[in-house]
């Protein structure tokens, strides 16, 4: 933003308000400023009645993108008294949280950026129309109200977070027919739609129609559908992935336990060999990013499989036992798993085997029961991770 418009923009605060009244004092804080300033009473109700405003007040930093009572009014008749009522409160609160950025940014930060991440976890877009800012559709009527906890943007219409879950964005774009289809059939649909944040890589339908003829029939089998359900985890990871980060980590978990890549080649995104031709589709629940291929998990070897599942094995048994006081029997447990894995050769990659040897000899020194099962199912947990890396690679 041009000095020229921060000027305008300041003076424009003052011939609205007077009195300086938007200025703030050293010690008055966000909720402070705006309550001075006269006009965001509806949003400092809102704040109220969603139980933020000791959090806007006393947290913080935060950046403010804060829409005026006008601005609630432009909403359609009767949306802000059903927000707040009480069964939609959580939903109140969302919107909220979509108006405010953790740290500060101030306008002259605001024009070197494209998109910003909000406390609801969506990002919203920053663009520049003939010398305006905008936030998504909205417009920033006066900049850099400073605070004694962060700064204000007023904004001249409520932003508005999407309400879609990941699955309800993918049937409204038509075109992911048999990536719903095998969630479905996996059972993973209500995970999708009700868990999360996620960020998911979606295949589309031709994604799916490139795959070798009779592929999709036979895991939508259900003898194939375990296997279905490991090839659409490896498509998703844990949170809100945005491109930029996935670029900056070069790699992500997925809910399979095994790593995908990311880069870029010949100047376009991928992750592993398949290209991500749209980033950034924000859900209620998560980002959707469009691949062109259908990812297919590393083969893993018998030995392999048989490892990953005797350590599944052994924490689904070990973990109620310790929580029910039962440390020596699930430390028992988690010894015998580990000793089985130090038998299954080049299942187990060295490094994972040594710590195994390690933690064996550690955990027999310790008479603490509780101590020794920590002991080992760090191990455990070690020998899972690194088997994910190096299929990863």
């Amino acid at each position: 933003m041009t000095g020229r418009l921060l000027a305008a923009l300041a003076l424009t605060a003052f011939l609205a308000h007077p009195a300086g009244k938007l200025k703030a004092q050293n010690h008055d804080d966000i909720v402070d400023v705006a309550r001075g300033a006269g006009q965001f009473n509806t949003l400092l109700a809102a704040l109220d009645a969603a139980g933020l405003t000791h959090t806007i007040a006393d947290g913080g930093p935060f950046t403010v993108l804060a829409p005026t009572d006008e601005a609630f009014g432009r909403l359609p008749e009767g949306t802000v008294e059903s927000l707040l009522q009480e069964e939609n409160l959580p939903k109140l609160a969302e919107i909220l949280k979509y108006h405010v950025i953790s740290g500060r940014v101030t306008a002259s930060q605001v024009k070197n950026l494209r998109s910003a991440e909000t406390l609801e976890g969506q990002r919203v877009g920053i663009s520049h129309e003939t010398g305006k800012i905008k936030i998504n559709d909205a417009t920033v009527i006066s900049a850099d109200i400073r605070a004694s906890n962060g700064i204000i943007h007023v904004i001249d219409a409520v932003l508005l977070p999407e309400s879609k879950s990941i699955p309800e964005i993918a049937e409204g774009a038509g075109v992911f027919n048999t990536l719903l289809a095998a969630v479905g059939a996996a059972g993973l649909g209500s995970t999708l739609t009700e868990g999360g944040p996620f960020t998911v890589f979606a295949p589309t339908d031709d994604a799916f129609a490139r795959l070798p003829d009779g592929t999709v029939e036979s895991l939508l089998q259900e003898e194939n559908l375990p296997k279905l359900a490991e090839i659409l985890k490896y498509h998703v990871v844990s949170g809100r992935v945005y491109a930029d980060q996935a670029l900056e980590a070069r790699r992500a978990s997925t809910l399979a336990g095994i790593p995908v890549q990311i880069r870029v080649s010949d100047g376009t995104l991928r992750v592993n060999d398949s290209q991500i031709t749209a980033t950034d589709i924000q859900a209620s629940n998560g980002v959707v990013h469009v691949i062109d291929a259908v990812l297919l998990p590393p083969e893993m070897s018998p030995k392999q499989q048989a490892a990953r599942e005797l350590m599944s094995l052994a924490i689904e048994r070990g973990v109620p036992l310790f929580n029910n006081g039962q440390a020596e029997a699930c430390a028992a447990i988690y010894e015998v798993a580990a000793t089985a894995l130090l038998h299954m050769g080049d299942a187990i990659p060295q490094d994972a085997q040594r710590e195994l040897r390690r933690s064996l000899r550690a955990s027999q020194r310790t008479h603490d029961m509780s101590d020794r099962a920590w002991t080992l199912r760090n191990a455990l947990d070690e020998t899972m991770r690194q088997m994910s890396r190096e299929m990863g690679r």
